[in-house]
């Protein structure tokens, strides 16, 4: 279990450097953007994250509710043996 917890931190540390990397024209477009035009950026920036990360929430709860639909029935019981 401790080792599992070291290579968690050790994956959230290596990918820091990952984070810092940005898209150049993105980065003087918002260098050069007054406050509305960053405004407008930071919310398109949650209109392209939020939507596909709420469906995906959505389908994995489908799915955990449809889990046990197409299982076939179990016929073990005395009760079914009686046909």
């Amino acid at each position: 279990m401790i080792r599992f917890g070291v290579l968690v931190a050790l994956v959230f540390v290596m990918s820091l450097p990952a984070f810092s990397q940005s898209c150049a024209l993105c980065y003087t477009q918002a260098a050069s953007a007054g406050a509305r035009m960053i405004q407008a950026l930071k919310s398109g920036i949650l209109i392209l994250i939020v939507p596909p990360t709420l469906m995906s929430l959505g389908v994995i709860g489908i799915c955990y509710r449809k889990r046990n639909q197409f299982q076939e029935p179990d016929y073990t019981r005395e009760s079914d043996q009686t046909w």
